[in-house]
């Protein structure tokens, strides 16, 4: 079917000859089985193959790419090595343990206190831990080859999923690099080189001081991604190599940090801060925490009082806050048993701009009086809130997916993936919620709320508690968040390679090449592009919910994985993971964790990550190549549409939900391709009713002998249907004959209460040709069969007449010729037609028939409001039909098909069938003769009188209707009136219903108003047949009606009238293709249409 199959290592594909074959496997006791030895391979091989696969190894091609290909399996493959520690363990703390941990963690814990930050560390946690737990799940249910998170995701969820989730994924770890660098940038100006600003920030105040900073940022940040880059691009070996260092630089900072939490217990460091009242002061600049001092015998003023004063002078004008408060020092670090914990329990949300206060500390303050000498506090940077420290923190918890990223490298990925990123993730989250709770402890609140140490000395808060020393953590968490952006920049160009290769996005195609060693040079030129973004916002606090949404967004796509894989029950979901039963539930718990966190962090940002990943998906979906993964979304189709045909079955849908489910006949040539396929197109425009489409087509033969030409007959199909963009399924359907194929369709297409209730069939074109008679007999079948089904008819007569999608009518009528109400149909087809671009222009128009007896003038305005309750927007106009005699052309006419039916008859007959069929014509005709002379006597006869001449041999055929069957019912505006039968017209009952009842049989003869005139035509054209009389009445009304519709609607785009039922024999075969010939002369388009037995269309809503 042209879709590459997932190969197999157990399959042997070896293809020799039947003697190798018998001398391969002779001796081995599989001789009953040596014919299929290339799909079904013996035990011993399977197993052999089995201990011989192994994984490929990192950055290699997809694996099923690589497996079908020849060279790949030549290369060696080098042998995996890592266990769990280095492989998953060390790697996952890494990426976990960062940047946050030592620039933010304090802060956190002073704003939202000591419960509120163990809650958001608890929820991030916990919802790490719960996809890690479904990540394993994933990693355990078999072989993981490289592509780690990305190739979860896409297997599990399938192309579109996995587009979306790698693009998000590779966005989120792209931005944690501009994190990285910027957390790398804030350390270095603020901590390192303070005097290494290119924008001087001394002196400035509020907006000026921070655009300087950020510019900074800006600059600073720029040369390092670039720097990083190209070390990127010389040589990754690099990178990897110097992991550990980083690593070790991580942990030593960590171990000091608690290290300096026990030293406190017993000496706290000495850190001093100033306060004026409650408010906490600058340590830049000051020399001494007082006010005055006393040397010698007269009181000097200080650095401080000429901060807030006008001269340096004790009768100097000073700032009234700080006249009326004392200065005072406060312990930052009291220790571990201070008891500072109970003050910092809950939070302190700060606005912008608000002057760090202490709680407990009196202060004289006026409020009406604003803030003064502001550059001399230490304030608010931002506006803290509970969900900005969700979304600034969470970053801190990612990087959970680092192992499942190495997993080609991995010895057992299986076995090391759930161990090895589990155990990180409690290890971390214990180092998480014990900071919180020490730091806490430790530190006064002023302190750390204190973001970038302006109130002691300018050292970084964390720093401070440690030992032995601050810059033992200043250069740590340099190099780890140096070490994380490396690692970022490498990472995110190979997971976009790993995208590109997988062809499920076009555009990124480019993005696949690289060096010649695999380096994917273009992606990582994208990666520094994008990178540069985060880098130009420039802040730590507005990056990092940016990532958050990316990370959280795959994390839950992750989680819903496992869950929709244990919910569907698929039978290849066997995780060895132990914790497998409570997945559903642990799975959805993840999932709604990230969902509820996303919206937390920053709701705008969340809508813009799923409109993203949406984007994503859709432009995947269209545009996407198209591959079978077996991903669970198939599984969910599967089971949501086992769930709805379930549903379905319940009962017949309402007239409300009726459309239109076709089932299209098409025709195949000796090429196996579509004969008609404008049939296709008209299907197209007839679906504004969205539904179902099912195409059949049939191929005379066996199942066995004709499968490859069935096959070429179904791709043919397909790609018609793709061309003329009808969204259904083809069926193929092979069969001794064209007659029990097209009844096997009718009868089995659709599945259960899925099936069509509407067949659309060609009218057969050479249908008077002796080598299509097969086609004509099954067309009139298929009209037999629908009728017996209750299904509707819709038949296209000159379909190569018929435009294709791409045309566009700009002007013209589509003309409904009313005759008998058969559900609505009628009036549905026009109006979904309508809604196609190809039709939109079009005004529909609805002739409808009156008889002499009949109020036109009222039928027309009945007939204005029932379309005016059917909503439907048509001009409405009624046709009278007045009396005439059957014109002599008529007869002739009617004589011509009878003798040519006769002969087609002849043509099949056996000699002994022939004697016995000249004598039935015989006998016919002398019946006939007898009947002339009650119809001279009896012009008018009641329609219960009984003729004498009945002839009982012509029942058979009579017994047939004309448009509906036997519970047609008339219309309301034409009431069957007995009495006003004419000789030589019908009733107005009968113009309603149309019956080919009997006439004989039921006292109707219809015949010339003068009978003298049918008996001169009768001795004019003298014959053996004899012109059976219902036939010239059905010849005479066909004419009659074809003349009205010719004259209205010959410049109709289309025109649509009720459709003749069938003989029910098949001695009126012919006779019955003849009169829809007639009925349909001189039109260009026509759609004849027979309703189904049930109402389609409805005046309620």
């Amino acid at each position: 079917d042209g879709n590459p199959k997932e190969s197999s290592p157990f399959i042997n594909s070896s293809s020799s000859s039947d003697v190798e074959k018998s001398q391969q496997y002779d001796g081995k006791n599989m001789a009953l089985f040596e014919e299929e030895m290339d799909t079904s391979p013996m035990v011993s091989s399977l197993l052999s193959s089995l201990a011989n696969y192994s994984n490929l190894p990192q950055g290699s091609k997809e694996h099923e790419e690589a497996e079908n290909n020849e060279e790949a399996r030549k290369k060696p493959v080098q042998a995996p090595r890592m266990g769990t520690l280095m492989g998953v363990y060390l790697p996952c703390m890494q990426n976990i343990l960062g940047v946050i941990l030592f620039l933010r963690m304090t802060w956190l814990v002073g704003v939202g206190g000591v419960l509120g930050t163990f809650t958001i560390v608890f929820m991030c946690c916990s919802t790490t831990m719960l996809t890690a737990i479904s990540m394993s799940a994933i990693a355990t249910n078999g072989v993981v080859p490289a592509g780690g998170s990305y190739y979860m995701i896409s297997r599990s969820l399938g192309p579109e999923f996995g587009g979306a989730v790698g693009i998000c994924f590779y966005l989120g770890t792209t931005f944690a690099g501009a994190m990285y660098i910027l957390g790398c940038i804030e350390i270095l100006l603020i901590y390192i080189v303070p005097q290494a600003a290119i924008f001087q920030i001394e002196g400035l105040e509020g907006p000026e001081a921070e655009a300087g900073m950020l510019n900074n940022m800006r600059v600073y940040g720029t040369i390092v991604l670039s720097f990083m880059s190209l070390v990127v691009f010389v040589g990754v070996k690099y990178v990897n190599k110097l992991a550990l260092v980083f690593l070790a630089c991580v942990i030593l900072s960590i171990l000091a940090v608690y290290a300096g939490v026990i030293k406190s217990a017993f000496d706290p460091p000495d850190f001093p801060i100033c306060m004026l009242g409650n408010r906490t002061l600058m340590s830049k600049g000051l020399d001494i925490c007082a006010k005055t001092i006393e040397r010698g015998n007269s009181t000097v003023t200080t650095k401080l009082w000429r901060l807030f004063c006008d001269s340096e002078f004790l009768n100097a004008t000073c700032d009234e806050y700080f006249t009326n408060n004392n200065i005072s020092q406060v312990q930052g670090i009291p220790g571990v048993t201070s008891g500072i914990l109970a003050e910092n329990l809950f939070g302190f949300y700060m606005q912008k701009n608000d002057v760090l206060e202490k709680r407990g500390i009196p202060a004289v303050a006026d409020p009406d009086v604003p803030l003064t000498y502001t550059n001399r506090y230490v304030l608010a940077d931002i506006t803290s809130f509970f969900t900005l420290l969700v979304g600034i923190y969470f970053p801190s918890v990612t990087g959970i997916m680092a192992g499942s990223n190495r997993s080609g490298d991995l010895q057992d990925a299986q076995k090391s993936i759930p161990i090895g990123t589990i155990l990180a993730i409690s290890t971390t989250s214990t180092i998480y919620m014990s900071c919180v709770i020490l730091f806490g402890a430790c530190v006064d609140g002023v302190v750390l709320r204190d973001k970038f140490g302006e109130g002691v000395n300018g050292n970084l808060v964390i720093g401070t508690l440690a030992w032995p020393s601050p810059w033992v953590i200043v250069f740590g968490s340099f190099f780890s968040t140096c070490g994380a952006g490396l690692q970022s920049l490498t990472g995110a160009p190979r997971l976009l390679q790993a995208i590109a290769r997988d062809g499920i996005i076009p555009f990124l195609r480019v993005f696949g090449h690289g060096k010649a060693n695999g380096e994917p040079t273009w992606a990582l030129l994208l990666t520094a592009c994008i990178c540069e973004i985060g880098i130009i916002i420039a802040s730590l606090d507005s990056v990092a919910p940016i990532l958050s949404m990316f990370f959280l967004m795959c994390y839950m796509f992750v989680n819903l994985a496992c869950a929709l894989q244990t919910l569907l029950r698929t039978p290849n979901w066997r995780p060895r993971f132990k914790f497998y039963h409570w997945l559903v539930a642990l799975s959805f718990l993840g999932m709604s964790l990230c969902l509820s966190l996303m919206f937390l962090c920053s709701w705008y940002y969340a809508i813009v990550a799923m409109g993203i990943a949406g984007c994503i998906y859709k432009y995947i979906e269209f545009c996407g190549a198209e591959k079978e993964w077996g991903d669970g979304i198939r599984g969910i189709s599967l089971s949501a549409a086992r769930f709805a045909l379930m549903r379905l079955e319940e009962g017949p849908p309402h007239t409300k939900n009726w459309r239109p489910q076709i089932l299209v006949l098409v025709g195949l040539d000796a090429e196996q391709n579509v004969e008609q396929p404008r049939l296709l197109s008209l299907t197209n425009q007839l679906k504004a009713g969205k539904g179902l489409t099912i195409v059949g087509a049939c191929v005379e033969g066996t199942y066995l002998n004709n499968h490859p030409q069935a096959q070429k007959a179904d791709q043919a199909l397909r790609k018609l249907m793709e061309t003329e963009r009808v969204k259904g399924f083809g069926q193929v359907v092979i069969s001794s004959n064209l007659r029990d194929a097209t009844s096997h369709l009718i009868q089995a297409g659709g599945l259960g209460g899925l099936r069509h209730n509407t067949v659309l069939v060609s009218f057969p074109k050479n249908w008077k040709q002796a080598e299509d008679t097969p086609r004509l007999r099954n067309f009139i079948e298929v009209v037999r069969e629908t009728t017996a089904a209750h299904l509707a008819l819709i038949v296209p007569k000159n379909i190569s007449a018929y435009p294709s999608n791409g045309e566009r009518f700009t002007e013209g009528h589509i003309d409904v010729w009313w005759i008998v109400h058969d559900g609505g149909m009628l009036m549905l087809l026009p109006f979904l037609l309508r809604q196609h671009k190809v039709w939109r222009k079009c005004r529909m128009r609805i002739f409808t028939v009156a008889q002499m007896d009949d109020n036109s003038i009222q039928m027309k305005k009945d007939l204005i409001t029932f379309l005016y309750h059917l909503r439907l927007d048509a001009e409405v106009e009624v046709v009278e039909m007045h009396d005439s005699d059957i014109s002599a052309y008529t007869y002739e006419k009617t004589l011509v098909m009878e003798q040519r039916s006769q002969i087609l008859k002849e043509m099949h007959l056996t000699k002994n069938e022939r004697e016995r069929e000249i004598q039935s014509i015989t006998d016919v005709s002398r019946g006939s003769i007898r009947r002339k002379n009650p119809s001279n006597l009896h012009p008018q006869k009641s329609i219960t009188e009984e003729p004498a001449g009945g002839s009982m041999e012509e029942k058979p055929e009579e017994e047939v209707q004309l448009i509906q069957g036997k519970n047609a019912t008339p219309t309301p505006t034409s009431p069957t009136s007995p009495a006003s039968l004419s000789v030589g017209a019908m009733t107005p009952g009968e113009e309603a219903q149309m019956t080919w009842s009997d006439d004989l049989d039921k006292g109707k003869n219809p015949v010339a108003a003068n009978p003298e005139t049918v008996r001169d035509m009768f001795n004019m054209k003298p014959c053996v047949v004899c012109v059976n009389q219902s036939n010239v009445r059905r010849m005479h009304h066909a004419q009659k009606l074809n003349e009205v519709i010719v004259k209205k609607s010959q410049e109709a785009k289309l025109v649509l009238l009720n459709m003749p039922g069938p003989p029910k024999n098949c001695t009126g075969e012919e006779n019955y293709m003849e009169f829809l010939e007639v009925l349909t002369e001189g039109l260009n388009r026509v759609l004849l249409v027979r309703g189904g037995g049930r109402e389609v269309i409805t005046i309620y809503s």
